[in-house]
């Protein structure tokens, strides 16, 4: 384990300690250490990206080939899904399945350790559905409050509105 890793992430979603409060549950965040080359940073980079979200919620169901992830991920380009795929299976998180049959056929599908992830996606997701009303009115907020700054967020400025 690394200098400043924290042992006790487990207690913010594990079935042998009562859930924390949410002011505790950030408490075990500040031992985690914040450099760019820390393996915990880059493991929750990964697996936070949004195309890497949306691929292991897609393989939940059962396996599937490329053309069908990228078919139903829209927005997403051939290059990045196979990016995506290929950390994800380096991660240790999907299979890659190649048949030798004509034309080629490759099936991703979830491992164990994939499928574990499954909770915490979940509820990453039902805290999301449950909170985007009150970010979108924060948003809204924000963007009559500071229209420069939105602006600059979204790239254009308020002239060229």
């Amino acid at each position: 384990m690394e200098v400043g890793t924290s042992t006790s992430l487990g207690s913010l979603g594990g079935t042998d300690s009562p859930a924390p409060t949410p002011a505790s549950a950030w408490t075990d965040a500040h031992q985690w250490d914040f450099r760019e080359d820390c393996e915990v940073r880059q493991i929750l980079d990964r697996i936070a990206d949004k195309w890497s979200l949306l691929t292991l919620a897609l393989l939940a169901d059962g396996p599937l080939r490329f053309t069908e992830l990228r078919r139903r991920i829209d927005g997403v380009s051939q290059r990045m899904l196979a990016v995506t795929l290929r950390h994800l299976e380096r991660d240790g998180l999907i299979t890659r399945t190649v048949f030798p049959v004509v034309p080629p056929r490759v099936d991703y599908a979830l491992t164990p350790l994939g499928e574990s992830l499954g909770s915490t996606v979940q509820a990453f997701v039902e805290w999301t559905e449950r909170n985007q009303e009150t970010i979108s009115a924060a948003r809204d907020e924000y963007d009559r409050s500071r229209p420069e700054e939105t602006a600059q967020l979204s790239g254009t400025s308020s002239i060229a509105r």
